[in-house]
């Protein structure tokens, strides 16, 4: 019998052994076998022996209580279940009040999913207690910990206790510690998700004004997060009446990173408070921050605009773009800021699809190229060559007919030399994509650019492109072939017209699609081949 209860005792013996070890990587593996050493002792003795082990006896290093903390996260099946998962919180407790902000995280992230296996009485009775326990605790470590666990449980309450755990996230808002203050703005907007409306408005946005005014700019801009789900819950009157005031002062404040929140989810607060807020308030804030005195957070509003554009209501949309976003544009454009730069140039193209060509042609072109002025060759090679090269294969066609032609300008300011060696070879390489528009491109690329690179590179490089096109199996791209070929003829010399040019069209007359056969006569009579 004695040897019966010497192998029983085995599995707890080897890990209070192992967790005695000075070897770190031992301690952490016998962590790591948790649940085949709760398999081996059976439900109830996991329960009452290995848990209060793990309760009162783990104090280690920071990695072995952090893999404790996920261990724990999912033994419910090895404790026995819904009924007594409850008997988990003890240790997670312990490792929720842990100085290491890691370990703490995910601690909290295992008592969320063991919250779920709660049912309500149990909640009430275990885990609402804990939450109490941890949000007055003497550490402020315990503090931060409890702010992360009302909203996983709160839906679930009974109203007296919901009112009760609604006043002590309302203390935990408040408290003397910045720490707690801010995990407590990082989970009002969570929070607010779960509380009854009326509450929101009596409870949570006067506390939402309180952190949108903290001396602390780390909390403020947690306030502006938050923020974005209150908004979301809010009539429009409401929303006006009760959250604009503090964003305004969000998008003006002293610190510069609030302001860099406010331009980090811009356009969040711009769905969130809908599009007559967005006219009224946003747009002038956006003025604001693409004028900020920090790079960065230019930087960050530059960003924004392309999405900030495409949420504004169509009818009237074009206008704002042109009278009051690009002025603003055209200010970064000669930023002294790389990354604004950088940003700038995304913009410019990302806002062609909303503008349309003849707008783009107009209007962005222009500072695309104005970009270019000062950094010229140099700039254009490290920043921007492979976005332009993206826009040749955007899915919108205006972006890529904008591209085709800002290869042709850039050609004009950098020379032939350049286009051969930096932007050609790119672009005959689209002839051989899978997708036929990308291969049309390539195409609509030779027909702007061949007249700027001249008759050798149009001979040498460029033909001989068009000519293996002719082949191609989609009738769009074979009749575009005859197109460019008639676009291209007139800076060939006359024997290429006649051994290479009338070839292939005589050839392309002769196809099976009638669009063919008529672009390549045509393109015949044009040339004086026919």
């Amino acid at each position: 019998m004695a040897a019966v209860v010497d192998d029983s005792l085995y599995p707890i013996a080897v890990l209070i052994d192992e967790l005695r070890n000075e070897d770190v990587q031992l301690r952490l593996n016998s962590i790591k076998k948790l649940s085949t050493i709760a398999l081996a002792l059976g439900v109830e003795r996991t329960r009452n022996e290995l848990l209060p082990f793990l309760t009162d006896t783990i104090y280690d290093e920071d990695e072995v209580l952090l893999a404790l903390a996920e261990q724990l996260g999912s033994f419910s099946a090895l404790v026995g279940g819904p009924p007594h998962v409850h008997c988990l919180l003890p240790p997670l407790e312990n490792l929720a009040t842990m100085e290491e902000t890691v370990v703490r995280e995910k601690a909290v992230e295992s008592l969320c999913a063991v919250s779920q296996e709660h049912s309500q009485a149990d909640l009430e009775t275990h885990f609402v207690p804990l939450i109490k326990r941890l949000a007055n605790g003497d550490w402020f470590t315990s503090r931060t910990s409890a702010c992360g666990l009302f909203s996983v449980c709160y839906p679930r309450l009974s109203n007296p206790i919901k009112s009760e755990l609604c006043q002590n996230f309302k203390i935990l808002c408040t408290d003397d510690t910045p720490m707690v203050r801010r995990a407590a703005a990082s989970k009002l907007g969570e929070f607010a998700k779960v509380v009854e409306l009326e509450d929101v408005r009596s409870e949570i946005v006067p506390v939402f004004a309180n952190l949108a005014a903290d001396e602390q700019d780390s909390v403020r801009l947690l306030a502006v997060e938050a923020c974005i789900s209150i908004a979301q819950l809010l009539k429009h009157d409401e929303v006006e009446k009760m959250l604009m005031p503090s964003l305004r002062q969000a998008a003006e404040d002293k610190s510069w990173r609030v302001r860099y929140m406010m331009a980090e989810k811009f356009a969040e607060l711009q769905r969130a408070v809908g599009p007559d807020i967005s006219r009224k308030d946003l747009l002038p804030a956006i003025h604001n921050l693409l004028k900020d005195g920090e790079a960065e957070v230019r930087t960050a509003a530059a960003q924004r605009i392309k999405e900030f554009c495409e949420n504004l209501p169509e009818e009237g949309r074009q206008q704002i773009i042109i009278k009051q976003i690009l002025p603003c544009v055209k200010e970064l454009v000669s930023d002294g800021s790389e990354h604004v730069k950088s940003a700038m140039a995304s913009v410019i193209m990302g806002l062609s699809p909303i503008l349309g060509k003849d707008n783009t042609v107009e209007h962005l072109l222009p500072l695309y190229l104005m970009q270019l002025k000062d950094e010229g060759v140099e700039f254009f090679n490290e920043k921007l060559n492979s976005l332009c090269m993206a826009w040749l294969m955007d899915h919108v066609y205006a972006i890529r007919e904008a591209a085709t032609i800002s290869l042709r300008k850039l050609t004009q300011k950098f020379g032939k030399s350049w286009a051969q060696s930096m932007i050609i070879p790119k672009v005959l390489d689209m002839s051989n994509d899978p997708n036929y528009l990308h291969r049309m491109t390539t195409l609509f690329s030779i027909n702007v650019l061949h007249d700027v690179c001249g008759k050798d590179i149009t001979t040498k490089l460029l033909l001989p492109t068009v000519q293996r096109m002719a082949g191609d199996a989609v009738a769009n791209v074979r009749f575009n072939v005859a197109k460019t070929l008639q676009e291209i003829g007139p800076a060939l010399d006359q024997s290429t017209l006649q051994n290479d040019v009338k070839v292939v069209l005589e050839k392309l007359c002769r196809d099976q699609d009638i669009d063919v056969k008529y672009f390549a006569q045509q393109a015949l009579i044009v040339l004086c081949l026919n």
